[in-house]
């Protein structure tokens, strides 16, 4: 302890020797302000007040937390975890802290809180074992959060993101089973918006920006369900255009991957009005689009 002045009165370092006692508790000492007497400088203030607050264990911290999951409080859950994370920095309650936090934030829930945990665990730990569970619980906070086609759909695109980084990394985890499904799901819903614009555009006869939107279901979400209804559109679009080579490639490459299908069909009916059957034509993009489809 530095020693500034003799001026000191020998009272005066007798109540320093005082304070420098209660220090040594194993308790720690917070003191709070008295904001109504204006900090306690003025006489007629209340004085200043100590307040003792004892250190609690790790694992008393962690218990407490497990114990208001276990009773679905789970924001005094998270509040607990986040607590042992501070308390204990550099330390492995520190980790399990911060991961118990972002399950307790997933399952309240709080997505939007989770994924910033989920991001600050990858950032401090990003080979630890729980890892993999961490992506899982980023991608699903997104996935969780797929509003119907009709809304944007960056929740999913997010989640897309974040599964594939799982299984990238990490692929060999237990996670990336569902994973890999709950992309399925979130491909499906991105091609259903993309097709749900396209027929916007279709039904204002604007055929270069429907074509456009079912171009993009072939290229980026060919394995979804929407495939065999985008192939017919734009054999629909392109028709209606007066591009034939392109209307009776669509419907060739209908016929090729989906020859049951009624969207092909559909799709005969509508080139036989114009006295047209289907056929491809190997210089046209759907073409190449057509052989990645003949893969699957």
């Amino acid at each position: 302890m530095p020693v500034f002045a003799a001026s000191f009165r020998s009272s005066a370092m007798l109540v320093a020797a005082a304070a420098l006692a209660l220090s040594a508790a194993p308790a720690r000492a917070d003191i709070m302000d008295s904001i109504t007497s204006g900090f306690g400088l003025f006489g007629g203030g209340e004085k200043y007040k100590t307040e003792i607050t004892p250190d609690i264990p790790a694992d008393t911290l962690y218990n407490q937390g497990l114990a208001k999951l276990k009773s679905k409080d789970f924001e005094g859950a998270a509040k607990k975890f986040t607590d042992l994370e501070k308390s204990y920095p550099s330390s492995e309650w520190s980790r399990k802290g911060l991961l118990m936090t972002l399950y307790a934030q997933y399952e309240k829930p709080a997505y939007d809180d989770a994924v910033q945990t989920a991001q600050r665990y990858i950032g401090l730990y990003p080979n630890s074992p729980d890892t993999p569970y961490v992506y899982y619980l980023a991608g699903m906070s997104y996935y969780n959060q797929v509003p119907d086609v009709m809304r944007d759909q960056s929740s999913a695109e997010k989640s897309l993101q974040v599964f594939q980084e799982l299984i990238n990394k990490f692929p060999k985890s237990e996670y990336v089973a569902d994973a890999r499904y709950k992309m399925g799901v979130a491909r499906d819903q991105l091609a259903a918006k993309e097709m749900q614009v396209g027929r916007f555009y279709l039904t204002r006869k604007n055929y270069p920006a429907a074509i456009n939107r079912f171009h993009e279901v072939l290229g980026k979400y060919q394995t979804t369900r929407h495939t065999e209804e985008a192939l017919y559109r734009l054999t629909e679009a392109y028709l209606a255009m007066g591009v034939t080579n392109e209307a009776q490639t669509a419907a060739a490459i209908l016929g090729h991957n989906f020859p049951d299908s009624q969207w092909y069909k559909d799709a005969v009916a509508l080139l036989k009005a114009d006295g047209l059957t289907p056929h491809e034509y190997t210089d046209s993009w759907l073409s190449k689009i057509g052989k990645t489809l003949h893969a699957i």
